[in-house]
């Protein structure tokens, strides 16, 4: 069972539908600027990572495809088709090769086989998607032993006029189709909290990248062999 990380509730995946099928044509102008540091330096890091199986989640629009490396081999998902429409659009106008599929794809319960990826990397996502514990169990699946698991999002300042600020801000939750109030003991775990590597992102550390080396442990279920890439 997921833990109560304060006054979060779980947006379903129509709420986060119609909201980005709101904001898709302002998409790039409204938010586009603001996310623009936590977005490149998500990039740079995946850049830097070995491996070129790339998942994207939360692909979005398509911003970041352009800042990946050739050798970086790009499949994103997202659940919006409006999003994905105009990244589709993106990937023909700026001729990018190395982008293999964009799919209309559920986060949580993705169709690819265990161990298809190298690197997951979720931009804006965490706070989106009704149970990010999920979230993060399925990107375990599906990103292969000794390789990583990359956020990039706004978590809430625990203390201070920011964190008064963002939970007054959490009853618009569903009109603005993320959650300004999560916390990031709501993805993840105290084992995984403990190794991650977590660094501010300007401006002013509004955004966080969080790097976690996927590790399998001796517990861990074994992984099931019903998914398909899709």
């Amino acid at each position: 069972m997921e833990e109560n990380h304060g006054p979060r509730v779980a947006l379903d995946a129509d709420a986060v539908r119609a909201a980005y099928r709101r904001w898709a044509g302002v998409y790039d102008t409204v938010f586009g600027g603001i996310s623009a540091f936590g977005r490149k330096r998500a990039v740079a890091a995946v850049n830097r990572l070995p491996g070129s199986r790339v998942l994207e989640v939360g692909v979005g629009t398509g911003l970041a495809l352009p800042h990946y490396t050739a050798s970086k081999r790009i499949t994103g998902i997202d659940l919006s088709s409006d999003m994905l429409a105009r990244a589709r659009e993106r990937v023909r106008r700026d001729h990018l090769s190395n982008v293999d599929a964009l799919l209309e794809m559920d986060a949580e319960d993705t169709r690819f086989a265990d161990d298809s990826f190298d690197i997951a990397v979720a931009m804006f996502v965490a706070s989106v998607v009704p149970h990010p514990r999920k979230l993060l169990a399925e990107l375990k699946r599906v990103v292969r032993p000794g390789g990583y698991i990359l956020f990039v999002n706004h978590f809430l300042a625990p203390t201070g006029v920011r964190g008064v600020i963002e939970r007054g801000m959490a009853r618009a939750s569903h009109s603005l189709g993320w959650h300004p109030d999560f916390a990031m003991e709501a993805l993840l775990p105290p084992e995984d909290l403990a190794r991650a590597r977590i660094e501010p992102v300007p401006p002013a550390g509004l955004f966080t990248l969080v790097t976690l080396e996927h590790e399998v442990a001796t517990a861990e279920a074994p992984k099931s062999q019903e998914k398909v890439v899709a």
